[in-house]
């Protein structure tokens, strides 16, 4: 698994795609937090809080973990070196493993820079300081949670087509509907509004947002990871047979 997982973070800064990846995503949300007028606007909040960089960063995660992932095995599909790949020493779950870790690791150094809008806020409150940094640490927490979930679905979607552009646009479909998709099922049936927005990666990332790590959270995005991390094994085994 470790030769993969090294193979996959070569791939991703011997080229422009590691090095594209994070300057995107820190210039989208430095513009949106501290450029762009509007609602996402640090600034003109009057707040000292980082709750708009968390309400942005799930819908550009949306669209840019999919951009990593979607080479995964669809690449490898197109190359024909699939095959290839499953004749090395190492389980089908070690490859799996090995290539969501890699793109796993590329976004969360991504977010790595962005603990430098803690200090700027935490420097801009009145008092210095005043920021609450339980909600903070939970909503960072809740993000790498998030991370693990858009990845897999990734990983997943890589390996049902060669096409690179297809498994980007499922990937973006599915990591939608996962994201928002139940909260806009939720609003039409009231009788059961919590427990089907419940089913949703908005309503746990919220919960953990708040600061309190609810173990039903965790739970929740484990179980979603390795469900797909579980789909994209049976899928390559069932290439493989």
């Amino acid at each position: 698994m470790k030769s993969i997982l090294l193979r996959e973070i070569k791939s991703f800064f011997g080229s422009p795609i590691g090095y594209l990846v994070i300057a995107v995503f820190l210039l989208l949300n430095g513009l949106f937090l501290w450029v762009f007028e509007g609602d996402y606007n640090i600034l003109n909040s009057g707040f000292a809080d980082l709750s708009p960089f968390f309400t942005i960063a799930p819908w550009i995660l949306i669209f840019l973990i999919p951009a990593v992932t979607m080479r995964s095995f669809s690449d490898e599909k197109k190359q024909g070196t699939i095959e290839l790949l499953m004749t090395k020493p190492l389980s089908v779950w070690q490859i799996v493993n090995g290539k969501f870790l890699g793109a796993f690791l590329l976004i969360v150094i991504a977010i790595i820079p962005t603990f430098i809008y803690v200090y700027v806020i935490s420097t801009l409150g009145m008092p210095e300081g005043n920021i609450d940094m339980g909600s903070t640490m939970g909503s960072y927490f809740g993000l790498l949670f998030l991370i693990a979930g858009y990845t897999a679905v990734g990983v997943f979607t890589s390996t049902l087509s060669e096409n690179q552009i297809v498994a980007f646009i499922l990937s973006v479909f599915l990591c939608f509907v996962l994201y928002f998709g139940f909260d806009g099922i939720a609003t039409f049936v009231k009788s059961m509004e919590d427990v089907i927005a419940s089913l949703g990666m908005n309503y746990h990332f919220k919960s953990m947002s708040r600061g309190v790590i609810d173990s039903r959270n965790v739970i929740y995005f484990v179980s979603l990871t390795i469900l797909f991390l579980s789909m994209t094994v049976y899928k390559l085994k069932s290439l493989k047979s």
